[in-house]
This record gives structure tokens, sequence and C-alpha cells, in this order.
């Protein structure tokens, strides 16, 4: 490593950092082969991992609507999920493997009511 490398290492942000380590945990674990920012076709199945990064409950009055968002190191996808209002294990910072079609909803790419498989820290 470089002296320029090394100055790029020490002036990166928090944020940064914290993306990098969420990035190569999702490309170096076998099982979560797939990130967000991989090949994500609108209308296909898809598999996504990454960390929990935030989770909100939109203002709804009819029905209730849990959406997390899925953060691999470089983009995120919303998982929703609805007629839930909290899942159990599913809060910020934990790691999982999510499945199911993907969708632009609002803009964003989204999959409804995906399976889903938390993923322990080693």
């Amino acid at each position: 490593m470089g002296l320029k490398e090394r100055i790029r290492e020490l002036a990166r942000t928090d944020t940064q950092l914290e993306a990098a380590e969420i990035r190569e945990r999702t490309l170096t674990d076998p099982e979560a082969a797939i990130a967000c920012a991989g090949e994500l076709v609108d209308r296909r199945p898809a598999r996504v991992a990454g960390s929990v990064r935030c989770i909100t409950l939109p203002p709804r009055q009819s029905v209730p609507v849990l959406v997390a968002e899925l953060f691999d190191g470089e983009r995120s996808v919303n998982l929703v999920w609805v007629g839930r209002r909290r899942i159990a294990g599913i809060e910020p910072g934990v790691f999982l493997i999510a499945e199911g079609r993907i969708t632009k909803a609002k803009g964003h790419l989204t999959i409804f009511n995906p399976t889903y498989q938390i993923v322990p820290t080693k």
C-alpha cells in the first residue's frame, strides 16, 4: 500500500468505513452472494443481502406497513411487509438475506413481503 492509499484510508469518514465493512461482509458471505448493488431487474425474483440501515412505519390509517432499508455498502433496497408493524429480530444493524420480486415503488427498488433469513455475526 502506497502513501496515497494510506492517506485516502485515513481521510475516510466513519460512514464510508462502515459502508466498506458492510460491502465486504456482503460480498464475502457465501450465503449472500448477491448484493443490493448486483444486477436487479424490475419484476424479476432476486436475492439480496446487507445490513438493515433503518426501519420506518409509514403513517397509514387502514393497513399497517413495516419498511426496512437494506444497505449493502453501495446502495439499498426497501423491504416492505404489508400487514405488519413489527417483526422480531429485524432492527437496525442486523445483517440479513431477503428474497422476493423486485419492483420500483416511488423510485426506490423494493421487495414486498420478502422471505428473509437473519445472518448471525461471526
